[in-house]
């Protein structure tokens, strides 16, 4: 662990409240890319890095020094991410299915020299991905998001999900099977 946490967490534990807001300018980053790559939502993003910080205060007594605190609080983030997504889950099929427009809830980026075509094409493109993560259990999803885009090993993922590895290499297999044949309609046939 990093001196500089490991300073600043005695600071907190033995009374200075403030000290905490160090660790939390200090993770907040990587905190939040990992909550918005498993729930796809900017808010939701960073609902997940105020509870995860909230947690690891709650929660600092019990952290073991021997361990980094940024692995620490970054698996906390990530059972606050499989949280809000569950609880989504369940917000969603308490109330009546309604039709929601892929659109307003990706994060797009349009290229200033693309035209209508390729603008239409990158919207469609971007629901399809939405859609095909969507259809994947919170553990799958987070497994893929951990493996695929921030570069974790089976390993790290199992150990993050409380999972077996080989139950996490599965994850990740049914997450890449499902994405794909959601994604299917998009290649181009040569």
């Amino acid at each position: 662990m990093s001196k500089d946490d490991q300073a600043t967490i005695r600071s907190v534990l033995s009374g200075d409240k403030e000290a905490y807001g160090t660790l939390v300018a200090r993770h907040s980053r990587t905190l939040f890319r990992v909550g918005f790559r498993i729930t796809g939502n900017e808010a939701d993003a960073d609902d997940v890095v105020q509870e995860a910080f909230l947690r690891g205060y709650l929660k600092l007594e019990s952290f073991e020094s021997r361990a980094d605190f940024g692995t620490w609080i970054y698996r906390i983030a990530v059972h606050c991410a499989l949280d809000k997504i569950e609880n989504r889950r369940t917000d969603e099929t308490a109330r009546v299915a309604e039709e929601t427009d892929p659109e307003q809830q990706a994060l797009q980026v349009a290229d200033p020299g693309a035209g209508p075509d390729r603008l239409l094409l990158g919207r469609e493109i971007s629901a399809m991905q939405e859609i095909a993560m969507r259809s994947l259990t919170p553990v799958e999803r987070t497994a893929f998001v951990l493996r695929h885009m921030e570069e974790r090993s089976s390993e790290e993922i199992a150990l993050t999900l409380g999972i077996a590895p080989n139950t996490a290499k599965q994850a990740v297999f049914r997450a890449v099977q499902k994405v794909r044949r959601r994604l299917a309609p998009l290649r181009v046939k040569a």
